[in-house]
């Protein structure tokens, strides 16, 4: 069994194919977090932990004269607040005598098959896997106040999911003003953090270091998971590679405010908690009332980060992104924003269509201006209606010319947004997020709906469907490009505007929801500027996010890579966008820009009427590439084989598809040199004792100069060679030379 509980040494025992997650129960009810890793046997592991005096570490009232069990000393499984634990904590609470103290001892356990879903919450799907669910039930007896610690096992997919749900089972009213999914305490570990910040356009920059002796916050209070820290982190031994070492992940599923709270304490041991951001959170529980917290993500693997980002591609493709999609091929799509911006109308919008068609794109998205009053980003959202004067055959008129040459269309919205120059804002002042009397924050000229409130969601939903209704969409791009501040409801009393922040979340996973279930066909693609709410929690409602709105292929690169440690590359928007790009100006090969954005959704963000007919030749050459790769794309292993070092030179990936018949090596040169050292790159995930052999080549390359050899023609190359020689020798390249060259090669088993 997956869970077990030895009523003897009242250990719990939860282990997967290849590891092993202990906690256990000591002599005065608290629960001990006794070891996560490798598998170890069932072996009872709490010989690990060491009862030493620390100075200024308080102890139980029960335990006051064993000075070595100390709350700030043990590994606890969930820490509080105020009983002697002065770590980083896990939950806070003020009860209704002001008192703050919370001390969670076992009252209870019970064990089911199978996984529950999460109360108005994106979760991890039970799916048909092998699942059983553990929840641990801990109380306060003088606060009457019960935490359910909920862990899901995954025993095929090493996966291990963390909830909690809080309840007060007292008579008086209590307030919540921290209320993690998870904390757990790694004794007797060096390691390091790596995290993925950012910026707008320059999401998930991959950083490493090294932990110390202090408290690490990865963190958002935008109101959303945020370009800036996303709620994904991983510890890894120091000297962990992409395949060997020790790594750890947890990733939050949830997109809004959030914090990964990592410690070393005083002994060297390492707490992780990660949940809600607590910064300006509350919730009052009355009696009887439980506080539903968002599902945690963990993984463990001793086989480096990229076994890590296995795990983590694995169970949200198969358990999170809506299974409408998972085997459905997406087609290739077109955005006319950076070919048009706001300036369209019916006829420039139908000529792009008919140019996009002649070049064999599959799908075209209309982007932002097409409803309201909206010419420009000041004016119209919220007003979830045609612009005639720009459209006068509406929306169907689109859709239909689309539909009528053998393509699919799809439509922006920005649901949770409005500006104060349209007619929702004119009728509904009250339904923006604002504090009164005060001149609100500005973001884009535009204020944040209060999607708190039933009767906001309800006119969102209303509204949205009427236009869907009106056409045949296949897509919606679903925006959101702004920041929440004033994060104050007109609908909440003063004592519960801690509750705000959460409760626009909860409204806007409902709206998705509604969207979801009415409309199954449609793919909704996530977005937030870009890549502001990259998150699980929005893969649980779209199988894609827009990446960035960095289009540009070379920080492509970078951002793409971030991504791809936790999210898979099938949930990654990726397009080829104009060469110079509107972002950065840089200037890039047609060829690049299109090996780059395969290593996505893969479609165009340009204006294609300008295209000349060898350009759209090219794409028709791109998108058939991609398709022949589809499945090695979407479905197969992804790996990155290049380090930081190597990447001042060139950066290089690969996919593997799971039978190991074939792979697909991508490698774009960022630093041109001349008299170059050799492109060298050592393969991975193939079978070691097969015979592969170069079977396509797609290079950017056009005059290539005699020297550099036969490796960057487009010709089957005739050499075959073992799985093991790719693995440990590697691939030796011809030099690639000119603007950010690139090659792609294709190798099939023989």
């Amino acid at each position: 069994m997956a869970i077990v509980f030895d009523e003897k040494s009242k250990v719990f025992f939860l282990t997967t194919s290849n590891t092993e997650y202990q906690m256990k129960i000591n002599e005065y009810g608290m629960l001990l977090h006794t070891y996560y890793g490798s598998p170890v046997g069932k072996t009872d592991m709490s010989f690990l932990i060491k009862e030493v005096d620390r100075g200024f570490s308080g102890n139980t009232y029960e335990g006051r004269n064993r000075r070595g069990v100390s709350p700030d000393t043990l590994p606890l499984e969930y820490g509080t607040y105020g009983a002697g634990d002065f770590r980083v904590n896990a939950v806070g609470v003020i009860l209704d005598n002001g008192s703050r103290t919370l001390d969670l001892r076992y009252k209870s356990h019970v064990v089911i098959e199978g996984k529950n879903e999460l109360e108005n919450l994106p979760y991890v799907r039970g799916e048909k896997d092998s699942v059983s669910t553990l929840e641990i039930i801990l109380e306060d007896k003088t606060a009457l106040i019960e935490a359910s610690l909920i862990y899901s096992v995954f025993d095929k997919k090493d996966i291990i999911t963390r909830s909690v749900v809080i309840k007060n089972v007292s008579d008086n009213p209590i307030r919540l003003t921290k209320a993690a999914s998870m904390s757990v305490d790694l004794l007797h570990k060096k390691m390091d953090l790596i995290h993925f910040h950012g910026r707008h356009a320059m999401e998930r920059q991959h950083e490493r270091v090294s932990l110390t002796h202090d408290i690490h916050v990865v963190g958002s209070k935008r109101g959303t998971s945020s370009h800036h820290n996303n709620p994904f982190v991983i510890l890894c031994d120091h000297d962990a590679t992409e395949n060997h070492g020790e790594c750890y992940g947890f990733m939050l599923m949830y997109s809004g405010n959030h914090a990964e709270e990592i410690e070393v304490d005083q002994a060297g041991s390492i707490r992780v908690v990660s949940g809600i951001g607590s910064e300006g959170f509350s919730w009052l529980l009355n009696k009887n009332d439980s506080f539903v917290t968002p599902e945690v993500i963990m993984a463990y693997t001793d086989g480096g980060l990229n076994e890590l980002s296995y795990l983590y591609h694995r169970i949200i493709l198969e358990n999170i992104c809506p299974k409408e999609f998972r085997d459905v091929k997406r087609p290739v799509l077109i955005n006319n924003w950076e070919g048009t911006y706001f300036s369209f109308n019916e006829k420039s919008i139908l000529e792009i269509i008919d140019a996009a068609h002649d070049a064999g794109i599959e799908m075209f998205v209309l982007d932002d201006g097409w409803f309201g009053k909206r010419d420009d980003d000041n004016s119209g959202l919220g007003d979830w209606f045609v612009n005639d004067k720009k459209l006068p055959g509406g929306i169907k008129s689109i859709a239909d010319h689309a539909d009528s040459l053998g393509m699919k269309f799809g439509l922006w919205f920005e649901p949770e947004m409005v500006n104060e120059d349209s007619d929702l804002f004119r009728n509904h002042p009250d339904w923006a997020l604002r504090d009164p009397d005060r001149a609100p924050v500005m973001g884009r000229n535009q204020l944040v709906l209060d999607m708190s409130r039933k009767e906001v969601v309800d006119y969102i939903y209303e509204s949205m469907t009427k236009v869907i209704d009106s056409a045949k969409l296949s897509y919606i791009k679903w925006d959101y490009n702004r920041s929440m501040a004033n994060i104050y409801s007109n609908a909440l009393p003063a004592d519960r505007q801690g509750e705000t922040a959460h409760r626009f979340m909860l409204g806007t996973y409902d709206l998705l929801s509604r969207i979801r279930k009415n409309y199954p066909h449609i793919m909704i693609e996530g977005c937030s500027g870009g890549g502001g709410r990259f998150d699980a929690g929005m893969l649980f409602y779209s199988p894609q996010i827009w990446c960035s709105d960095n289009s540009e292929a070379i920080n492509r690169l970078k951002i793409q890579k971030g991504t791809g440690y936790g999210y898979p590359i099938s949930t990654m928007g990726a397009h080829v966008s104009a060469s110079p790009n509107h972002q950065n100006g840089r200037v890039v090969p047609f060829r690049t820009r299109a090996i780059v954005a395969m290593s996505g959704t893969f479609g165009y963000e340009l204006d294609p009427r300008k295209l000349t007919n060898d350009e759209k030749d090219e794409i028709k050459k791109e998108i058939s590439i991609f398709n022949r790769y589809y499945d090695l794309i979407q479905r197969g292993r992804y790996y990155r084989i290049s380090d930081e070092e190597t990447e001042k030179y060139f950066t290089s990936w690969q996919f593997v598809s799971m039978d190991k018949k074939e792979a697909l090596l991508s490698l774009v040169v960022t630093d041109v040199r001349a008299n170059p050292e050799i492109p060298y790159v050592k393969l991975c995930g193939l079978d070691p004792y097969g015979e592969y052999e170069i079977d396509n080549i797609f290079s950017s390359v056009d005059d290539v100069p005699a020297e550099a050899g036969i490796m960057l023609k487009e010709e089957k190359v005739k050499a075959t060679y073992s799985g093991n020689a790719l693995m440990n020798g590697g691939l030796a390249l011809d030099p690639l030379y000119g603007v950010y060259p690139s090659v792609q090669i294709h190798l099939k088993k023989v």
